[in-house]
């Protein structure tokens, strides 16, 4: 019966507490030994830190580089499109809707890969030119948001 349920044998634990009493086993230092660094309240050491040897972090060759103000794309091709009603507005929302786009990134970009069959009305934030041709020969228009 539901009422009568109970944990598994070892499934809870009693949380450990500390300096309550020398008879309790993890009284008087509780635990953290006899002074020391370890042993005072904030104590301990960052993480990485090697005790003053120089840490691996920075003993390691340093590759690369890492530009910050890169703009990434989320990427639709035209042929895609075609999943959308005649004459539909695809925007960002309807194309994360659709399942074509999963991270919006910075923005999402359209590439004039395939072709598009149906009359849309696209927005978004950049454009290839052959996405514009593609887009506009099937008699749709395109926005840039």
């Amino acid at each position: 019966m539901l009422n009568n349920l109970s944990p598994v044998q070892g499934a809870r634990h009693y949380k450990k507490r500390l300096g309550r009493g020398i008879g309790s086993g993890i009284g008087h230092t509780s635990g953290k030994g006899t002074k020391g660094q370890n042993a005072r309240s904030g104590g301990g050491v960052r993480p990485g830190f090697e005790g003053g040897q120089l840490p691996l972090f920075q003993r390691l060759p340093k590759r690369g580089f890492h530009n910050h103000n890169k703009v990434v794309y989320a990427v639709v091709n035209v042929e895609d499109l075609n999943v959308f009603d005649n004459g539909a507005v695809v925007d960002v929302e309807a194309l994360t809707n659709a399942g074509l786009v999963k991270d919006v990134k910075n923005g999402v970009k359209v590439l004039g890969n395939g072709e598009l069959t149906k009359k849309l009305t696209v927005k978004a934030n950049k454009f290839s030119e052959s996405a514009k041709k593609a887009i506009e020969a099937a008699g749709g228009s395109v926005e840039v948001a």
